[in-house]
């Protein structure tokens, strides 16, 4: 999916490190709110709710907030039957 949303290697990797300075302001604030709605209960603070609205339209964020809900859904399901990767994913070898 990321590939497909324009993502590079580079970004895909560091998605889960702690170096994020490729990634602009709004995809910083995905990551955020992704961040924020994986937490049970998941809570989004009026704070990151005015930094998203300065950013994304009501209709993106709608659809933003929806993908990373489906994802988070499918993650969850696949850990009750644990289901594992299916190793799709393999970064160019410029990543390696």
């Amino acid at each position: 999916m990321g590939k497909k949303a324009g993502l590079t290697d580079e970004k895909l990797l560091a998605v889960t490190g702690s170096d994020r300075s490729s990634f602009n302001t709004k995809e910083l604030l995905a990551i955020e709110l992704a961040d924020a709605m994986v937490n049970a209960p998941a809570n989004i603070s009026d704070e990151l709710y005015k930094r998203l609205r300065e950013e994304f339209s009501e209709e993106q964020l709608l659809d933003l907030g929806s993908q990373i809900a489906f994802e988070n859904f499918r993650a969850r399901l696949n850990r009750v039957f644990d289901v594992g990767s299916d190793e799709l994913y393999k970064p160019g070898p410029a990543s390696r």
